[in-house]
């Protein structure tokens, strides 16, 4: 896919800010990270859907099977509440979970907040997209993808899809010395 630009999904999972209650703040913070972290080319699509596990799993199926994103990030909805559903429509869809983007999520929020303990967020693959979970809050979601999304690019690497480049001085993605620049 040398050349394509990558397309990134934006989910966020709100029971108000589907209703209109108030304005989606998680949406607009993961679209300004990659605007500001992106070098390469990238287009995007963007949702928000209320706290139900049939229209989250819904909403991810169109974002990959239909609009070919190659990375889909949600917002919202990964806490113990028991609308908190993101998780649960997340390994729904995906074909194999990785188990190191939850863990490593929950280790960078702990370092700001005794909270992160009870993040349930996960990230795994569905086709050739990766798909992960992260917070509601814009502070949290920008703290969170600075330090995970430096493993992305690579993955979408590994998952044969358009090379993502970086603004190194925004978020330096780690790739082997070995691997190719396609």
């Amino acid at each position: 896919m040398v050349g394509d630009p990558a397309i990134f999904g934006i989910l966020t999972v709100s029971d108000r800010a589907h209703s209109g209650e108030y304005e989606d703040e998680g949406g607009p913070a993961i679209l300004g990270f990659f605007e500001e972290a992106v070098a390469s080319q990238w287009t995007h699509h963007y949702r928000i859907v209320p706290d139900e596990l049939e229209l989250i799993s819904e909403a991810l199926i169109e974002m990959v099977d239909e609009l070919g994103c190659n990375v889909v990030v949600t917002t919202g909805g990964t806490g113990p509440a028991l609308r908190d559903v993101t998780p649960e429509a997340t390994e729904t869809v995906c074909d194999r979970i990785l188990p190191g983007f939850g863990e490593q999520m929950r280790a960078v929020s702990l370092e700001f907040v005794p909270t992160a303990i009870l993040s349930r967020q996960v990230g795994g693959v569905r086709g050739n997209c990766l798909i992960f979970n992260l917070p509601g809050r814009p502070k949290a979601i920008r703290e969170t993808i600075d330090e995970i999304w430096k493993a992305v690019p690579y993955c979408i690497d590994l998952l044969s899809g358009p090379y993502i480049d970086m603004n190194d001085n925004i978020c330096n993605a780690f790739r082997p010395k070995n691997a190719r620049r396609r």
